[in-house]
This record gives structure tokens, sequence and C-alpha cells, in this order.
């Protein structure tokens, strides 16, 4: 649906230069440490394809590389915001063409979009270089594509659906649950054919997997970084009941009653259509397959981030669609009507109070606080490299780019044995170390400061703020 798609790209614009003049675009301490990644394989004192990483995954990374070497686009942002408005605003007009195929109802088709779209916590993500977008938008891609081709003849090419599943796997975590329902589903709608040809696009996420599992080793020396990224969360750790509460709670907060009811009642049908044998519809239940990521971080202890249940409010939000389409025809107008001005008063496009513009903003004071570290930079330094952990300070790594410090003026943890040698004995090797000393218990310096007495040895503390400590080599 080509006005879909033009709608998207107006209405999501609109709202990355709102969020943009109130100083939102990058407030979330993730969107500055993408940024920082794309920007590392080239700016770097290491520079190379090590670079790109194996914690997160590579493409929407890749695909900003090329537009983060200019200092503008990396210091705002704005150009990486630009691609996750296209990519998301491509998935939902993917959904409408798609419900409109398959229903023939077009205010069912349009509706599904617009709950999406106009969800206030997705229309904020989609104004900032988050990977989320990008996400939720090659979920809808893939989707539509599987769907073309489980209705094509045998003759029909895999290819299309398999590359842009395999461009999912490699974008979050989530993708690699809704490409692999997806395969799943497509091959009953493909059964007739032979398990082989049935599971053909599986061999694209495989051989995606496959890629990452080789470049994390490469690059890290293990096939699948699977620990210290924070510290665990007692209040869900190996907890059941709270796992799921705090989904259950977190999807209601980004989401809102209505779109929660009629998703799953949208669900419900197309249980029922999978039962009855009928794989159009229930291709839908393959995006609410990222729900499972949500509820296994958390019940290993992963701190909450309501963000981690956006893909499952979109998922929803796109099964609202059958529920309006299984009304009578009549009614369809009325109830797509309906849905949308609900879900839109029950959570208001650009709230300033929605879940995830709060969220973002939780690091705020923080940042402000790091600017009198910056001030200490920026008349003492001695051009000399910066001992500093990335996966800790990366985002403060983008902030210090407005007073002109550059990746490879910092050695971190993609350094290799220039890190090791340094994070072991700073003084031996660096004049300068920043410390995050309280997100998340500390990064790896701070814990070695803790225990270990030699370790600021010939290092004075000459600024901090924002939880950040900066040593001067006496």
């Amino acid at each position: 649906m080509a006005g879909v798609f033009v709608a998207a790209v107006v209405i999501g614009a609109a709202a990355a230069v709102f969020y943009a003049m109130a100083d939102l675009t990058l407030s979330h301490y993730d969107a500055r440490a993408h940024l920082v990644v794309a920007r590392r394989i080239v700016d770097s004192l290491t520079p190379g394809w090590q670079q790109i990483g194996a914690v997160w995954l590579p493409l929407p990374h890749l695909l900003n590389l090329p537009l983060v070497q200019w200092d503008w686009a990396y210091r705002t942002g704005f150009v990486s915001t630009g691609l996750c408005v296209l990519v998301l605003s491509a998935g939902v007009a993917a959904l409408g063409g798609t419900l409109f195929r398959w229903t023939r109802s077009w205010p069912a088709a349009l509706a599904a979009p617009a709950v999406v779209l106009l969800n206030p916590n997705l229309l904020y993500l989609q104004s900032t270089p988050m990977t989320e977008p990008i996400l939720i938008g090659l979920s809808l891609l893939a989707f539509r594509a599987i769907s073309t081709w489980t209705e094509a003849d045998e003759r029909a090419s895999a290819a299309p659906a398999g590359l842009l599943l395999a461009a999912l796997t490699l974008t979050r975590y989530e993708g690699w649950l809704v490409a692999g329902a997806l395969v799943a589903l497509g091959a009953l709608g493909k059964r007739r054919l032979g398990l082989m040809e049935a599971l053909r696009p599986g061999v694209y996420v495989a051989a995606a997997v496959g890629a990452f599992l080789l470049l994390s080793k490469g690059a890290t020396g293990v096939w699948f970084v699977s620990s210290g990224f924070f510290e665990p969360d007692p209040l869900s750790l190996h907890q059941v009941g709270p796992t799921v509460e705090r989904v259950w709670q977190g999807t209601r907060d980004l989401g809102g009653l209505a779109v929660v009811v009629v998703g799953v009642a949208g669900a419900a049908l197309a249980l029922r259509d999978l039962a009855r044998g009928r794989i159009a519809g229930a291709l839908l239940l393959a995006l609410l397959a990222a729900a499972v990521l949500p509820l296994y971080a958390f019940y290993s202890g992963h701190p909450f981030r309501i963000r981690y249940m956006v893909p499952v409010v979109v998922s929803l939000g796109a099964l609202s669609g059958l529920a309006v389409a299984a009304l009578p025809r009549r009614a369809h107008v009325a109830a797509a009507i309906l849905l949308v001005l609900t879900v839109s008063w029950q959570k208001p496009p650009l709230d300033s109070r929605a879940a995830m513009v709060v969220e973002a903003q939780w690091e705020t004071p923080f940042r402000v606080g790091r600017r009198d570290v910056t001030r200490y930079l920026s008349t003492e330094w001695d051009g000399t490299p910066i001992l500093a952990s990335m996966g800790s300070l990366a985002h403060y790594m983008q902030e210090s780019s407005h007073a002109g410090f550059r990746i490879a003026h910092f050695v971190h943890e993609g350094n290799g044995d220039l890190w090791q040698a340094a994070r072991h004995a700073p003084s031996r090797h660096v004049n300068w170390m920043l410390i995050e000393e309280n997100a998340e218990g500390g990064d790896e310096l701070a814990a070695r400061a803790r225990t270990d007495p030699t370790f600021l040895a010939g290092l004075t503390r000459v600024a901090e703020g924002g939880g950040v400590a900066l040593y001067r080599r006496r």
C-alpha cells in the first residue's frame, strides 16, 4: 500500500522532528551507544571488521556505518533516525497490504497499521537511532514475504523471503524468535511440497546465525557472548510469577487495554485458522514470538526494560486487524474508527508521559553531571589515549564528540591487546582513565578498583560527575 507508506513516512518524520526539538533524539543511552558501535568500525585505535563486535547483532550498525562517518550525523543521530522511519514505514505498509489481500477489507487493512504506528512508545523509538524500529519493520516485511511465498505456486523462489528473514535474524535477538516462527508456519503452508522444500527459507536463517557466530568467534574469541551485561535483579531472577507479571504489565502500560483485548481476540482467531489448516492469518502469530525474549531475560535476572515489550504491543496491534475483519462487513468502518480512536485516547501519540519516553530520560541527570568531566578533559587533555569501558561508557564517548573527542581517542574492549594490557595496569599504559562507578554496580574498571588496592596506584582522581570518575596519571 503506497498510501500507507507515504502516510507512515510523513507521520514518522513529524514525530522525529517533534522529539528532536525536545532534545530527546539521543536521550536514551543505547541510542548513543549504537551510533558509537557503527562509527568505531572506522574511527578506532584498531579499525577493522572486529569492531563490529558480537554483543549486539551487526546489521543495524552496518547500515549506519556509512552514515555516521559524517560528524554531524554522528553527533545528532538525525540521519540514522531517518533510516528507522523508512524501515518502519515499509513494514507497516507491508502489514496493511497483506491484511487487505487476505480480508478485502480496507478498514481492517488501515486500522492495524494505524494502531501500530500511532502508539506513542513506538513513535518515540522510531524517532531515535535505536534498533527496535528496524526489527519491527523487518519483521513485518518478512511476514509479508513469507505470506506471499506460501500462497505462490511450486516454482516461486524462496530467496526474497529468505533474505528478509536473514536480515531480521541479524538485527536483534527477538528476530531469531520471529524468524523461526515464520519459517515453521510457512513450512506448514508449503508442506505439500515436502519437508526440504517447505523449509527453504530456514536455510537463510541458519546461514545468518552461523555467520554471526563466526563473527563473534573472530571478534571476541568466543562463539556467543552470553554474560557480563548486567547485575542480576533479584525481583524476577528465576521466578516465573514475577517474570510473567512484568511482561504482562509492561505490555499493558505500553499498549493500553484496548490493544491488548482486541489483539488477543485477533490471536484467538488466528489460532482457530491454524487449527483448521489455514496458514494465512496464523502467520501473524509469529510476531508474538518476540515475547519470549523479555520472558527469558527477566527470568534470567535482567533489569526491567519496558522497551522489550514494544514488539509484543506491535504484534497485538497487527492481530487487531483480524478482529476487525471478523466482524460483519457493514460494521468494519465503524469498528476500525472506534478501535483507532480508543487506542489513541488511551495512549495518545506524542504523549510526553508515555512509558518509553520516560524510560529513555532516566539517565539525563547523569548526562548533565558528566559535563564536568568533559569540561576538565577539554582543557587539560594531552592528546594521549583515554582508558574507558565501551560496554559501560559508549554513550559518553558519543556525548564527548561534541567537545571534539573521537572514538580513536579511547582505549576500550574492542582494542584487543591494548585494552587487556591497559586494564590490568592503567598507570603503565595510559595517562587518563574513565570509570563508571554507579550504573548497574559500576563497570569492570570500577570492580577492579574496589578489589585491587594497587589498581589506582599512580593515578589521581581529577574530576567526577554523573557517576563517572576521571583519573589522571601523576
